[in-house]
C-alpha cells in the first residue's frame, strides 16, 4: 500500500514537471506551426467518427432520463432546455473525454512509447535535435487543439441526439424541444462546458505524452504505458471535472453576490 502510494505521488510529480518542461519549451523554442497543424489534423480525422457517435448517444440518453422526470411534473416543454443544459455543463464533456482518452491517449502513448523503446528518440537527440521540440510539443498542442474541437463537436452532436430522442421517445415536436434551450442554457453553462473541454484536453495531452515519453522495457513496457495512460487519464479527468465544478460554482456565487 505504501509503495503504491509512493508510486502514485511520484507519478503525479513527474507529470507536473513534464508539463512545466513542455510549457517552457513552447515559450522558449516553439515548434513549427506546420507540425502542430499536421498533428491536429491527424488526431481529428482519427477520432471524429468516435466522438460524434459518443456525443449523439450521450445527448439521447440524457433526454431519455430527463423525460422520465419532467413527465411527473407536467413540464415536458422544458425537456430540451434541461437535457441540453445538463449535457453541456457536465455529462457531455466528461463522457466524451473518456472516449477520447481511450482513442487519442492510448494511440499517442503507444506511438511515443514505441519510439522510446526502439531508441528513435535517442537517435533524434544524437543528431543534435531536441525530442521535446520535435516530438512532444507538436503532439501536445495538436492533441489540445483537436481534442477541444472534438469535444465541442461532440457536444453539438449531443444536442442533435437529444432532439431526436425528444421527438421519437417523448413525442414532442422540434419547436417545443428547442423553445426553452435559450432560456435555460445560459452563457455561463456554455462557458462552463467549453472550459471543461479545454481542461480535459490539457489533462489528456499531458498524461499521454508523459507516459509514452517515459516508457521503458521493450514491448512489454509500451503495453504497460498504454494501460497506465488509460487509467491515469480517466482518473485525471474525473479529478479535473471536480475541480472545475468547484471553481465554476465558486465564481458563479461570487458573481451573483451570494
Amino acid at each position: 500500500m505504501l509503495v503504491s502510494l509512493n508510486n502514485i505521488i511520484a507519478d503525479i510529480g513527474g507529470g507536473v514537471i513534464f508539463f512545466k518542461q513542455i510549457v517552457w519549451q513552447g515559450l522558449t523554442k516553439p515548434c513549427r506551426l506546420q507540425e502542430i497543424t499536421d498533428q491536429t489534423w491527424k488526431v481529428t480525422i482519427q477520432s471524429m467518427s468516435t466522438t460524434a457517435m459518443a456525443g449523439f448517444f450521450v445527448g439521447g440518453i440524457s433526454t431519455i432520463q430527463f423525460t422520465m422526470q419532467v413527465k411527473q411534473f407536467g413540464a415536458l416543454g422544458y425537456l430540451g432546455g434541461l437535457a441540453t443544459s445538463g449535457t453541456i455543463r457536465e455529462v457531455g464533456p466528461l463522457l466524451i473525454a473518456f472516449m477520447l482518452s481511450g482513442k487519442v491517449g492510448a494511440y499517442t502513448s503507444a506511438e511515443l512509447g514505441t519510439m522510446k523503446v526502439t531508441e528513435q528518440i535517442d537517435a533524434i537527440r544524437c543528431l543534435g535535435a531536441n525530442p521535446m521540440q520535435e516530438l512532444i510539443l507538436p503532439r501536445f498542442l495538436g492533441i489540445i487543439s483537436s481534442s477541444f474541437f472534438l469535444l465541442v463537436a461532440g457536444l453539438l452532436m449531443s444536442v442533435l441526439g437529444g432532439l431526436l430522442m425528444g421527438i421519437f421517445f417523448a413525442g414532442i415536436n422540434v419547436h417545443e424541444y428547442l423553445r426553452h434551450i435559450p432560456t435555460i442554457v445560459a452563457g455561463g453553462s456554455v462557458l462552463s462546458g467549453l472550459f471543461k473541454c479545454f481542461v480535459f484536453a490539457v489533462v489528456l495531452a499531458t498524461i499521454c505524452t508523459y507516459k509514452g515519453y517515459s516508457a521503458s522495457g521493450g514491448a512489454k513496457g509500451v503495453g504497460k504505458a498504454v494501460v497506465n495512460t488509460a487509467v491515469a487519464t480517466m482518473v485525471g479527468i474525473v479529478v479535473a471535472d471536480w475541480l472545475t465544478s468547484v471553481i465554476g460554482d465558486s465564481v458563479t456565487m461570487v458573481y451573483l453576490g451570494m
